[in-house]
């Protein structure tokens, strides 16, 4: 059974700092691209940053430059540490993994954690 069990989310003031910690059993971590989501009230879920699993990454432009996404493998574990947080942060946050086998994709979730960043 997958489980992706999110942590770390909270309130914060404008400028502080978060990480989020995401950790995966009933997987092969290794082989999965990971990624977070946000979903703000009202809006759609957006990708906020991913990692592949030879490691590259990619970030929305709406947090380069503030937010690093890292994974350990040994521990089925990814990353997310949040710098320079701004109130338009302000979004539950869902770990995803992803494994694609040939033309498959197959994706599994988080429950997703609060992340509130007061101004």
């Amino acid at each position: 059974q997958v489980q992706l069990v999110e942590s770390g989310g909270g309130l914060v003031q404008a400028g502080g700092s978060l990480r989020l910690s995401c950790a995966a059993s009933g997987i092969q971590f290794s082989i999965n691209d990971m990624g977070w989501y946000r979903q703000a009230p009202g809006k759609q879920r957006e990708l906020v940053a991913a990692i592949t699993s030879a490691g590259s990454t990619n970030y929305a432009d709406s947090v380069k430059g503030r937010f690093t996404i890292s994974r350990d493998n040994a521990k089925n574990t990814v990353y997310l540490q949040m710098n320079s947080l701004k109130p338009e942060d302000t979004a539950v946050y869902y770990c995803n993994a992803r494994q694609k086998v040939f033309i498959k994709v197959y994706d599994a979730w988080g429950q997703g954690t609060q992340v509130t960043v007061s101004s």
